[in-house]
């Protein structure tokens, strides 16, 4: 079993609220935009991490993590990237290899909405984390949480504070 934080958009801030919600998980897993190379330091302090770098990831973090990203974890096939879309409603970059070869999970960011949505067309559970940093147009920051064991997706558990409330680790 292994117990995954997700979040997406930090666009270079991290909230000490984020860093609690993690400090019980065995990954992290970063959908896109993380903004400084900052934000990944932090978080590898807590934990190892898997992330896609996003439209306004520089040439530093796009060297470092790839755009698109597909692997294993536990029995569960992951497809994740930053712009993706959602059941439906896939970006045309990611749709031919969604319905090709669909994976178990999917996971995007960009939208900066927490969005959970079960594909039933390809049989694929589509989760965007929303936006866990302090800038953007949301007024709410979230996170998610969640285990995978062999091939099941469970206990997920979502942190939600007010951007207004954001207090950014040093």
């Amino acid at each position: 079993m292994k117990r995954i934080g997700l979040i997406s958009d930090t666009h270079g801030a991290l909230s000490e609220r984020v860093v609690r919600f993690f400090e019980q998980v065995d990954e992290i897993w970063h959908a896109g935009d993380i903004g400084t190379e900052e934000v990944i330091r932090k978080l590898l302090k807590i934990k190892p991490v898997r992330a896609v770098c996003g439209n306004i990831d520089g040439h530093v973090l796009r060297q470092m993590y790839p755009e698109v990203l597909r692997f294993f974890c536990e029995e569960v096939d992951v497809l994740m990237t930053h712009i993706g879309g959602y059941p439906g409603r896939y970006e045309p970059k990611i749709r031919q290899m969604i319905y090709s070869n669909p994976p178990q999970l999917f996971i995007s960011g960009h939208s900066h909405i927490l969005k959970i949505i079960h594909d039933k067309k390809i049989g694929c559970l589509h989760m965007n984390p929303g936006a866990a940093g302090n800038n953007g147009f949301h007024h709410v920051c979230t996170a998610v949480r969640f285990k995978i064991d062999g091939k099941n997706i469970k206990e997920l558990e979502v942190l939600e504070f007010e951007r207004s409330k954001f207090n950014n680790i040093d």
